[in-house]
């Protein structure tokens, strides 16, 4: 029974932060350390569906109260009055992250590897950013040309959602969709929208299978470049330098989201 909460709980906060611009779901995945476990439960799906489908269900039951309960009437209020402290708890709550990140990919002594797989990731995030805005917006006639583009859009999405440190918010706000996602969502007229949903199914998939290698078969390297995603968005999440009074209170929040993540993560190791 407690577990089972514990799985609820960590959807319920993945979902609820995922909604903040510049946070990235994925990274809070890791970060609570149910990261790994969701990866497999998507690509090992067919092999123990029952039990993977039952750890899923519980996770998105989380995720969707959090979306819609703790984004809404707690992050999204506290953003709009405190937005500097708020955001120093999130950056807190990614360094409190940092350690469980290194002990999980294996490093043991500082290496080149330590520099230059984090240095990968950060240029992949940078590279993400560079996509025009509006490239995958569904046009008003639809043509093979514009279905197979908005698939790629999914596509892309969906590594988003997958790999940690990229904020699918923020990929939104990118990639020009943000707004007509939300218009098509508040409309529920999706019907433009469903080559990209197939897309982003397709993208889940297929990043979670090469996630789920990858970081069996090369846990260093892979979690080293899942570094550099972080760090690389840490830029959109940075809300700039407090001053007068506001210097004391960020530190304090910042040191309360590096608490609440660190000791949540101790507890999730003592639990195991």
């Amino acid at each position: 029974m407690l577990k089972s909460l514990f799985v609820i709980f960590k959807g319920f906060f993945v979902g609820g932060t995922m909604m903040v611009p510049g946070v990235s779901g994925g990274s809070m995945a890791m970060i609570l350390g149910i990261y790994n476990r969701l990866i497999e439960s998507i690509a090992t799906f067919r092999k123990n569906p029952a039990k993977n489908a039952i750890f899923l269900i519980k996770f998105c039951i989380g995720a969707v109260l959090g979306i819609a309960l703790f984004s809404k009437f707690v992050i999204t209020p506290l953003l709009a009055l405190y937005p500097l402290q708020v955001s120093y708890f999130f950056l807190g709550a990614v360094a409190g992250g940092v350690p469980m990140i290194y002990k999980t990919a294996g490093v043991r002594k500082f290496t080149l590897n330590a520099i230059i797989y984090p240095v990968i990731g950060i240029i992949m995030v940078l590279l993400i950013s560079l996509i025009p805005e509006g490239l995958f917006t569904p046009g008003e006639s639809i043509t093979l040309g514009s279905i197979i583009l908005q698939m790629v859009g999914g596509i892309i999405i969906a590594i988003g959602l997958i790999l940690p440190g990229v904020s699918v918010s923020q990929l939104l706000l990118m990639l020009g969709l943000y707004s007509s996602i939300l218009s098509a969502l508040g409309s529920f007229n999706l019907l433009p929208f469903i080559p990209m949903v197939i897309g982003i199914l397709i993208g889940c998939l297929v990043s979670a299978k090469l996630m789920d290698k990858a970081m069996k078969k090369y846990p260093e390297p892979t979690y080293l470049i899942v570094f550099g995603f972080l760090l690389g968005s840490l830029t959109e999440l940075f809300p700039g330098i407090p001053k007068g009074v506001n210097i004391p209170i960020c530190i304090l929040t910042f040191a309360a989201g590096f608490c609440f993540i660190y000791f949540l993560q101790l507890l999730e190791n003592k639990k195991s």
